[in-house]
């Protein structure tokens, strides 16, 4: 197997694919998806740089292990985001990252630059890439658009990134996966490029590692969990613990949440995804425009989030977005806010919770921008607010919907939330599975070690880049015996460091696009009780929270208005990295902040 060692670049304005060496130094402190994404983008992205302009850079990143390990293959499109002008990863799974991965040999990933004079396909074999024509492609759905590739392996975007919906996605296997939050797929479609084809096909080795650690994958309760449910339980569990968000976040719990949630799919589904070695893939379900893989953010966002109880409505609309590759939370979201503020006057619009009728318009008037109501929903909730205003109807962080648990019930989900150096997101740390069951009542210190300690694996593994449900079975080395098998060098504690580094250097991209403390607050909304459910009376305290961020801040070794310390800087080996034009602290602590510094 080829050390993978070397960055194809794309300039799409010039027409031009070249290949570059990948300097030994960064294999070692960043390995691989995520950190070696955030190097090159920190690196190489003019401050400032508007996400929809030719001079963004979007990158398709592997990890080392990718095809090899069990569980999910992924890879991480990693960019600037036109949702919230931060830093972004996404993540996308099925076919597509597996053939990616044999069909770039010696290259870790791509890094496209520029802006196609007409709409292009890149096409990747044998270490090489070409540039395509695709006119006859745009404007045709995801779906429609794999199909077109039937021996190969595809990630392309749909009409929402055509057409410039700020939370595009970008799709695979005919929609049923998807790089789904932050707009990548939105990058994609400003710079006119299609979909990217992968012709390799994946690698195959290390079958007894992969058999022995996908034994204990299917084994441990991750893999038993997933077996039995995939990520759909997640709207039984929300709901029994009363963090379920309920008709635009009114409440946390759903009374219909029986007719959307596991059972349901399981009376429904006419089978499993292909199965991923020891363990299958999402269930299979028929819906009004063929069929559909929904996960666990459909129902939530597009079943409870609206009110809707009706499963064949929700896996619709589910299906809808998938085809036009749209990120249902967002969507679903934005949905949601739609409906609020029409109830409360905020927009002159007669729009009701539990109306499929509701949803399917409103998708529709957000795909096409034909309506002004349309064209501020396609920007997020936050620019509808803008345009509109009702900011205290729907909760985004650093201008990302939230997804999957109110966190009005669990003060440290708070935390996970409005640190989440991508927004609003619960995939880089879940301490509400925890909290919420928890009878104790940890100093704030752990909890917010507790935040800092999972974010740090979780981005460890999206170096690598492996299933996060494989954490369970990693967590006791971080995958330095995989590495070592495909020729990497790194102990646990290594890896720790790159965990660590990784955070801190995303960190540092976010303060010099502006992002500081108060862009680690959370939203009015959280700090008022739902209406009802088993949450109501509970709120996140601002004063609590403010402490509770105090601790993270000290923990994480930066000062009291977010920024990585001196002292971390040099610990991580990052003081080369920064520039002047990213706002640091020269404070040896976390106390006493200092003004703004651009040191080097």
């Amino acid at each position: 197997m080829p050390l993978m060692d070397r960055i194809l670049r794309v300039d799409l304005s010039a027409g031009r694919v070249t290949s570059s060496e990948i300097p030994d130094r960064w294999l070692e402190n960043y390995v691989g998806g995520k950190g070696m994404g955030a190097r090159y983008l920190y690196a190489e992205l003019e401050p400032g740089t508007d996400p929809e302009a030719p001079a963004n850079i979007l990158l398709f990143m592997l990890g080392p292990l990718t095809g090899y390990t069990p569980g999910e293959q992924r890879y991480a499109a990693i960019t600037k985001s036109p949702l919230t002008g931060a830093f972004l990863d996404s993540y996308g799974g099925g076919s597509f990252p597996g053939r990616l991965a044999g069909s770039l040999g010696d290259h870790l990933g791509i890094l496209v630059t520029g802006e196609a004079d007409e709409p292009v396909v890149l096409s990747v074999a044998d270490g090489e890439a070409t540039l395509e024509p695709a006119t006859a492609l745009w404007g045709l759905d995801a779906t429609e658009t794999c199909a077109r590739f039937p021996d190969a392996a595809v990630a392309c975007i749909g009409p929402a990134g055509e057409r410039g919906v700020r939370y595009a996605t970008i799709a695979s296997d005919g929609g049923d996966h998807h790089a789904g939050r932050g707009g990548a797929g939105t990058v994609m479609g400003a710079k006119n490029l299609k979909a990217v084809v992968a012709h390799g096909a994946a690698p195959n080795g290390l079958a007894d590692l992969r058999d022995r650690y996908g034994e204990a994958f299917a084994e441990s309760d991750a893999g038993r969990w997933l077996t039995a449910s995939d990520t759909l339980e997640t709207v039984d569990f929300a709901n029994e613990v009363g963090v379920l968000p309920t008709r635009g976040w009114q409440a946390g719990q759903f009374d219909g949440a029986d007719e959307i949630g596991i059972e349901r799919v399981r009376e429904d589904a006419h089978g499993r995804e292909r199965p991923n070695d020891h363990v299958p893939g999402g269930f299979q379900v028929d819906s009004d425009t063929g069929e559909s893989v929904p996960r666990g953010a459909t129902p939530i966002v597009l079943g409870a989030g609206l009110g809707i109880d009706d499963f064949d409505a929700v896996a619709t609309l589910g299906a809808i977005c998938d085809r036009l590759a749209m990120d249902v939370i967002t969507a679903g979201n934005a949905i949601a806010w739609a409906i609020r503020a029409s109830q409360q006057g905020v927009i002159d619009r007669d729009f009701s919770f539990g109306d499929e009728e509701t949803a399917r318009a409103l998708i529709d008037e957000i795909v096409t921008q034909s309506t002004p109501l349309g064209v501020a929903l396609a920007g997020g909730v936050e620019r509808a607010v803008d345009q509109f205003g009702g900011s205290d109807l729907i909760p985004t962080v650093k201008g990302m919907e939230l997804s999957s648990y109110d966190p009005r019930r669990a003060e440290t989900m708070a935390l996970a939330y409005a640190t989440s150096d991508r927004g609003g997101c619960h995939r880089r740390a879940r301490p509400v599975e925890l909290e919420s069951v928890s009878s104790g009542d940890p100093s704030d210190t752990k909890r917010a070690a507790s935040v800092v300690a999972e974010q740090n694996r979780r981005a460890v593994l999206w170096c690598l880049i492996v299933d996060d449900f494989l954490e369970e079975v990693l967590r006791a080395d971080l995958g330095a015996e995989w590495l070592g098998a495909v020729g990497y060098d790194h102990s646990r504690d290594d890896l720790e460091r790159v965990g660590e580094r990784v955070w801190t250097l995303v960190r540092l991209f976010n303060v010099r696009e502006g992002f500081s403390r108060t862009d680690d607050e959370l939203p009015e909304i959280l700090t008022e009780p739902p209406s009802d459910g088993s949450s109501e009376g509970n709120a996140v305290d601002r004063a609590t929270f403010d402490a509770l961020l105090d601790q993270y801040y000290a923990v994480r070794d930066w000062d009291r208005l977010g920024r990585p310390t001196a002292e971390l800087r040099s610990r991580l080996d990052l003081e080369g990295v920064f520039d002047e034009d990213t706002s640091v602290s020269q404070s040896p602590t976390h106390d006493g902040a200092t003004e703004p510094t651009g040191d080097s």
